[in-house]
């Protein structure tokens, strides 16, 4: 009965992980290629250093910077921080300006990763 009764509470414990848990969880280069189809798609000003650009100017900018520091980007996090998110030269950071006040690009980006991650 013992038996039974662990058998049953380690198949009820695999099965709410299995409903709770994404039913495949994306690849970082998905993730990474995601944000960068984002970014080009967006009608949002990217603005570095004051200057402003449109996503696809802001695209080709942040994979010169990707490829750049590949071997140090392990996550997309890491893409963000790296390559997407301030300026190395300066320090400023990216700000991205969809409506009437900027915002940082890393906050805008993480926000599009955390929900690009709930989708299956």
């Amino acid at each position: 009965m013992r038996r039974v009764t662990s058998a049953l509470a380690v198949l009820a414990v695999t099965a709410t992980f299995m409903l709770t848990s994404p039913a495949m969880a994306h690849s970082m280069s998905e993730e990474i290629n995601h944000l960068l189809d984002f970014i080009a798609a967006s009608s949002c000003a990217f603005i570095r250093n004051g200057v402003s650009y449109d996503g696809e100017r802001a695209v080709a900018h942040i994979k010169d910077k990707y490829d750049y520091y590949r071997s140090d980007i392990h996550s997309a996090e890491d893409f963000i921080a790296l390559a997407a998110s301030k300026s190395m030269m300066s320090g400023r950071p990216y700000l991205v300006q969809c409506g009437a006040d900027p915002m940082p690009a890393a906050d805008w980006l993480k926000k599009e990763l955390a929900a690009f991650r709930q989708q299956p």
